[in-house]
């Protein structure tokens, strides 16, 4: 065990994999989750404690990492940790939040001296199994530096973009692109299909080109055959384009790529398809492509 005994909260497809490199790592002090099964199955797998609240972990470690889905999870999740962490603590959020839920729970935490960063990760699911996701770290540099070694332990890649809320900064950015990707290959594929291209050739061509990307090789083969899921669901990528959008029009910024992808997504949801990686956007892209396909 290191000197940065680090407590889990929120098991899920990210959560988990990233508990079991923090574990190989000698970093994992124990885990919480909301379902309690997903935390007594994990704790048994890693030999590791399952805290019976978001407090008593926070009491029993040095760093207190955060993995959840929206907003008002995160806040629940530190407002029950607040009785158990003292200062000279550090919570690491690894969810992607609004940054100005960021700065403001920064703001609460350290009125009791404990340190917030906020180190949301891109790479997905199989980054996360892998333990090769790339994290963009928003914190003070004195803290980035004592805790770089935690997130190091799942990731591929760890920067430091500047002070707190920098890191979801970073991220919204992030998540423009991905959904601008998304859009692009989803609809170029979709028109593959209508031209009658041989899918596999379609794909070895365009991956040797100027097309190529994560998106295409990752998941080119998997939308074409009607298989989603597996991925980042799309529900949680429409969250993040809420986030972009707010940050928008703070800015004054019109942004029509984000806002027609948001548009496509929330039908998706609206449609039951939530729960699909975000490459099931390919079946809207083929329903408004006229007839002959699916």
């Amino acid at each position: 065990m290191t000197d940065l005994r680090t407590g889990v909260i929120g098991l899920g497809a990210m959560g988990a994999p990233m508990a079991r490199h923090l574990s190989a790592k000698g970093f994992l002090q124990g885990v919480w989750n909301r379902t309690a099964s997903k935390a007594t199955q994990l704790a048994a797998e890693l030999d590791t404690w399952h805290a019976d609240s978001p407090a008593a972990l926070a009491q029993q470690c040095d760093v207190l990492l955060v993995c959840v889905s929206r907003d008002q999870d995160l806040e629940s999740v530190v407002e029950q940790s607040l009785p158990g962490l003292r200062a000279g603590s550090v919570v690491i959020d690894t969810s992607t939040v609004s940054p100005s839920t960021t700065v403001a729970l920064a703001a609460v935490l350290a009125g009791k001296g404990v340190d917030y960063v906020d180190a949301p990760v891109s790479g997905g699911v199989e980054g996360a199994i892998n333990g090769r996701l790339v994290a963009m770290v928003g914190a003070e540099l004195t803290i980035f530096s004592r805790i770089q070694p935690v997130i190091a332990a799942f990731s591929a890649a760890v920067t430091h973009m500047g002070p707190v809320g920098s890191g979801q900064a970073t991220k919204a950015v992030n998540q423009v692109i991905v959904c601008g990707v998304a859009e692009a290959v989803c609809e170029a594929l979709a028109l593959g299909e209508k031209l009658n291209l041989p899918r596999e050739r379609l794909l070895a061509v365009l991956s040797s080109g100027a097309a190529d990307g994560w998106f295409l090789r990752h998941r080119g083969l998997s939308m074409l055959e009607g298989r989603f899921e597996k991925g980042f669901k799309l529900s949680l990528l429409l969250k993040d384009l809420e986030i972009v959008k707010a940050l928008a029009r703070e800015l004054g910024m019109q942004m029509p790529v984000v806002e027609h992808a948001a548009q496509d997504y929330a039908e998706l949801v609206s449609a039951g398809e939530g729960n699909n990686d975000i490459s099931g956007l390919i079946r809207l892209k083929k329903s408004k492509s006229g007839p002959g396909n699916d």
